[in-house]
């Protein structure tokens, strides 16, 4: 017998050993009774609520997150735009309208240069031209803040609830699977272990619900500091750039 064959033989045995442990496995897996699909199916109504509230929270984290990104995106955007306009009192009007409509910059300079032109027209002539003016910027940037903070409230609120919700719901399939196993008077270790186990996926699918949010929420809110100091420099410079036209 030469090595070729030695070596063929042995890949051959190989290739059997790993397809026979294989087919052990997914056999092992096919007759386990517990799991998620388990824990649904012989769930009652206070589990499968608490499941469904697990889901909805994921979902909703996951959804908010990405609009808040996008958003942010949006404003950062918006940012570099504004930032490479030339603010001057003889075109200040026409630059902030040369924003797109949409725009939190065009905002903040619409409801400056407004409020500079009621001061002017002698609308509000007894308040001093230039708190007037600071008021109106602050007062428009406290509306971006506003909206940018939408939805990180139920990110904060998953990531410090989403954990007890799901150790609830492990309290609740332990307490169940020991009531059935004192009534069937068995309690081995199989007949302990298995419902125990299947019980303490709750408390996994909480902690996987609770970090994304926790890391989503940390994140975007520094994204939103990032922002907002872009968008209070530029109202600082157009309340400069109005007050030296005054």
């Amino acid at each position: 017998m030469n090595a070729r064959t030695v070596i063929g033989t042995l890949v051959m045995l190989a290739c059997v050993g790993v397809a026979t442990t294989a087919s052990a496995a997914q056999e092992t897996k096919a007759k386990n009774p517990y799991g998620l699909q388990a824990l649904w199916n012989e769930g009652d109504m206070v589990s499968k609520m608490t499941l469904i509230i697990m889901v909805i929270m994921s979902l909703g984290t996951w959804y908010i997150g990405i609009v808040k990104f996008l958003e942010q995106a949006k404003l950062f955007k918006q940012a570099k735009e504004a930032e490479g306009k030339a603010w001057n009192n003889t075109t200040l009007v026409t630059d902030f309208q040369d924003l797109k409509q949409e725009s939190a910059y065009r905002f903040v300079a619409h409801s400056a240069v407004d409020a500079a032109n009621k001061h002017v027209g002698g609308q509000v002539q007894r308040a001093d031209f230039g708190q007037w003016v600071e008021m109106s910027i602050q007062r428009a940037i406290g509306v971006i803040n506003g909206r940018l903070q939408g939805g990180l409230p139920f990110l904060a609120t998953v990531g410090s609830t989403a954990p007890f919700v799901g150790l609830f719901g492990t309290v609740w399939g332990i307490y169940h699977a020991l009531t059935e196993i004192g009534i069937s008077g068995q309690a081995s270790i199989d007949k302990v272990a298995g419902p125990v186990g299947e019980a303490l996926i709750m408390t996994a699918i909480g902690l996987l619900v609770a970090v994304p949010a926790v890391l989503g929420y940390n994140w975007l809110v520094r994204r939103n500091k990032v922002a907002m100091e872009r968008v209070k420099h530029f109202g600082s410079n157009l309340h400069m750039t109005l007050l030296s036209g005054s």
